[in-house]
């Protein structure tokens, strides 16, 4: 068999941290390969190391006529015309150490307040632990209402400033700068730019739409919602386990 096939492409995204500073970007997937790692040992000490992202766009798509099963000679048949009902936003937990999902929100959009919602109803699982939460750099994830919370959550205060003005709330760096800071009892860990693949709860919104949208016909986004977290239950009573993170933080093949 020939090894070189000219026929087939790929897509391929560099990173822009990646080209831009390679030991910050370096430092930063080692950062996180070492979360995951340390996982386990975290959880025992009472620290919840999360993936936390938004699956946007899941759509309750009706078929138009009832999806005929296979049977033998015969693969399954689902009917191409559909009845679209509408989106929700599914924002999720991976608990690295356990592979379970917590506190898990189904909306029709992604705020800034949205996502503060989300990040307030986990912390209230266990309001006075120590929480990482792994994310990427999506605005919801490092805007005001996010800083205020955590600050007020934390027990900060020291003056945050004001919004493109002075101090942490000046800009998306300072933001940043203090969400992620080792010292505070909640903080984030963001993926490099472009590195959405190093969010564990990636692979679990893949199994998502393998086990339940792919396949899925939905009355109603009420519907969508049902069956969304029937799966989350039964994918936490019977299938949650860490999943087997095997990059360590060296380079990839280009």
């Amino acid at each position: 068999m020939c090894a070189v096939r000219p026929h087939k492409s790929r897509y391929w995204l560099t990173s822009r941290d990646k080209l831009e500073s390679p030991e910050a970007f370096t430092a930063q997937v080692q950062q996180i390969c070492d979360l995951y790692r340390d996982a386990p040992r975290l959880h025992a000490e009472g620290v919840h190391v999360v993936s936390t992202d938004e699956k946007t766009g899941m759509q309750a798509i009706e078929r138009l006529h009832p999806t005929k099963p296979t049977r033998p000679g015969l693969i399954e048949r689902r009917e191409f015309e559909y009845i679209r009902h509408g989106t929700l936003c599914l924002t999720a937990n991976l608990e690295v150490a356990t592979g379970r999902l917590i506190a898990p929100r189904l909306a029709e959009g992604r705020t800034n307040e949205d996502f503060v919602e989300h990040i307030e109803a986990t912390l209230a699982t266990d309001p006075n632990a120590r929480w990482i939460f792994v994310v990427d750099n999506l605005d919801p994830h490092k805007s005001e209402a996010m800083v205020r919370t955590v600050a007020n959550k934390i027990g900060f205060s020291h003056d945050l400033g004001a919004m493109y003005k002075r101090g942490i709330l000046r800009s998306r760096a300072t933001r940043t700068s203090f969400l992620s800071d080792p010292a505070h009892r909640i903080r984030f860990v963001f993926t490099p730019r472009h590195c959405s693949w190093m969010n564990q709860i990636e692979i679990w919104f893949s199994i998502l739409a393998r086990r339940v949208l792919r396949r899925g016909s939905f009355r109603s986004t009420d519907d969508l919602r049902r069956k969304v977290r029937a799966f989350i239950r039964y994918f936490n009573a019977v299938f949650a386990k860490p999943f087997r993170w095997t990059y360590t933080g060296r380079p990839l093949q280009a």
